[in-house]
């Protein structure tokens, strides 16, 4: 009897622990199946992300430009003109590029600090005294591919026009006629 009772005690368990051994994990089809999942998953948001950046680069840029115009118009102000080709930007920011014959004395720190290059890592276009085109200064950044003069370009031509800086970036509309 004692024999008979653990027998048929022992039998069930046997055959659970068989079922439970043969379907421990994932098969390699499932464990695929997951990971093209997860991939095209993540190419999906990889790919929003990316626009979203490049667009958060572009919109920084404008915001420095329009930092570098109002230290631009505050050197005026002060000088009655735009910082000349040899003075650069750097004037802004370092007294030492001061062109010799203008009054030191007038000088103060436009930019807080030296200009860091644009968002993709170009040095800031500018072109003061004679520019281009007849305004008081050019001022651009290449944008992401580097080159000048393509459609990418990120510019602030100054002719007095344009948004609040005088610049016509960013704005598709028309400048205001007259006050």
């Amino acid at each position: 009897m004692n024999e008979t009772t653990i027998t048929k005690t022992n039998r069930p368990t046997a055959r659970r622990a068989t079922r439970t051994a043969t379907r421990g994990g994932f098969t390699l089809i499932e464990v695929l199946i997951a990971i093209a999942i997860v991939v095209a998953l993540g190419a999906v948001v990889g790919v929003a992300l990316l626009g979203v950046r490049d667009q958060a680069d572009v919109d920084n840029s404008k915001i420095q430009l329009q930092n570098i115009e109002q230290g631009i118009m505050m050197f005026e102000l002060d000088y009655r003109r735009v910082p000349n080709e040899d003075e650069g930007l750097e004037v802004l920011w370092n007294k030492e590029v001061l062109d010799p014959d203008a009054d030191a004395d007038k000088w103060k720190k436009y930019l807080t600090e030296a200009l860091p290059n644009d968002p993709w890592g170009n040095e800031w276009g500018y072109r003061g005294e004679d520019p281009e085109y007849g305004e008081k200064y050019d001022l651009w950044s290449n944008g992401p591919d580097g080159e000048e003069d393509t459609e990418d370009d990120i510019v602030a031509w100054n002719e007095n026009e344009g948004d609040e800086f005088g610049s016509d970036f960013g704005s598709d509309m028309p400048a205001p006629d007259g006050p």
